[in-house]
């Protein structure tokens, strides 16, 4: 998982990414191809 400082780019790289909120923090999760999994905060 990456953690980043800036998520809007990394969620735009592949169809399937949602960003999810959780807890305070900020994720993007992808069911099909989870190598882009990443976290904000």
């Amino acid at each position: 998982m990456k953690i980043k400082n800036s998520l809007k780019s990394l969620a735009t790289r592949h169809r399937d990414n949602r960003m999810v909120r959780r807890r305070g923090r900020i994720y993007i999760i992808n069911k099909k191809n989870p190598r882009f999994k990443a976290r904000q905060g």
